[in-house]
């Protein structure tokens, strides 16, 4: 094999590997955020049926 066609895979590899952690990452956070957006619709949705809001 020549030096360029180990450099390629290597970037390859190395590409699909944080390819892999971002995912990873992002759907934690996804669902952080949707866990977070229940909770301010049920407080908001608890809040308008007992009348303390405006």
């Amino acid at each position: 094999m020549s030096k360029n066609v180990l450099v390629t895979l290597l970037a390859i590899i190395g590409g699909i590997v944080v390819l892999g952690w971002v995912l990873k990452i992002s759907f934690k956070l996804l669902g952080l955020a949707i866990g977070v957006a229940i909770v301010v619709a049920v407080l908001a949705g608890g809040r308008k049926l007992l009348g303390g809001g405006k």
